[in-house]
């Protein structure tokens, strides 16, 4: 969603805030109000909001407070639900949080103690629910690479490109369900069948392919000595066309499934 150059920013950022805050100089029992203060740099900091303008504090939600909540053009985009740092974030913490969104209508909410940072997406069904997108630890170094690959979606820059949206249907696409609806539609049933019937030198329907795959979905297999085929890219040979006169090269290439 950013940039190469505004990603390395976002690390270069994150690294600074990690080093100031999580590297041991703050106390243990460092308490709520305290850890606000954190949050007040990671979120103008690092992920780049105006304070103030973008950020306001002590949102007002039915009678009771929301320690965040971020606009763009008075958008409401998420809200910021704040513990301790000296605590480990529970479900009775996220209970408040998605209440919070469900009674102002805010479809994302991110809980943290300035440690760790958890993100759900609220789903206004009935009952409501929510489901969480992301959960990244700041604490070691090392691991703030990856953390910049989930909060580029939560930065002003990324915010302004629609960047909740992509990273709402980027988590569903690999849902168990919507893998499910794909690898059971006519077309990869389709597909799989001429597979198999090539690799066994067999014919099957795509009924009894539909009913083996599901089978695969639904049912806990032993997959002991199963091990992960490796993806890799393979060649196809260069295919040479005339046209009026002139030859044309056409080249392409397929993913395969190789066993290691």
């Amino acid at each position: 969603m950013l940039t190469p150059k505004k990603q390395q920013l976002l690390l270069d950022r994150l690294k600074a805030y990690q080093k100031r805050f999580l590297s041991g100089s703050i106390p243990d029992d460092l308490d709520e109000s305290g850890t606000r203060i954190m949050i007040n740099h990671f979120l103008t900091d690092v992920l780049g909001y105006t304070a103030l303008e973008e950020v306001r504090t002590e949102y007002m939600i039915k009678g009771t407070y929301a320690d965040y909540m971020v606009q763009l053009e008075g958008k409401r985009y998420f809200l910021v639900e704040v513990k301790a740092f000296s605590i480990n974030l529970n479900e009775g913490h996220l209970r408040q949080a998605v209440n919070y969104g469900a009674n102002e209508g805010v479809e994302w909410a991110v809980l943290t103690n300035g440690r760790q940072v958890d993100c759900y997406r609220i789903l206004f069904e009935k009952p409501i629910r929510h489901q969480q997108v992301f959960s990244i630890n700041l604490s070691q170094a090392q691991g703030l690479k990856a953390a910049t690959e989930f909060l580029q979606y939560l930065t002003r820059d990324g915010i302004i490109r629609g960047s909740l949206e992509y990273l709402w249907n980027k988590s569903l696409a690999l849902t168990p369900a919507s893998m499910a609806k794909i690898l059971l539609c006519s077309d990869m049933i389709s597909l799989v069948r001429k597979r198999v019937n090539n690799s066994f030198e067999t014919r099957f329907t795509d009924e009894q392919i539909q009913h083996a795959v599901y089978r695969i979905i639904t049912e806990k297999l032993d997959l002991q000595d199963f091990r992960m085929p490796r993806l890799t890219k393979k060649e196809k040979p260069v295919r040479r066309m005339q046209s009026q006169g002139s030859e044309i090269v056409s080249e392409s290439s397929v993913i395969t499934i190789r066993p290691d």
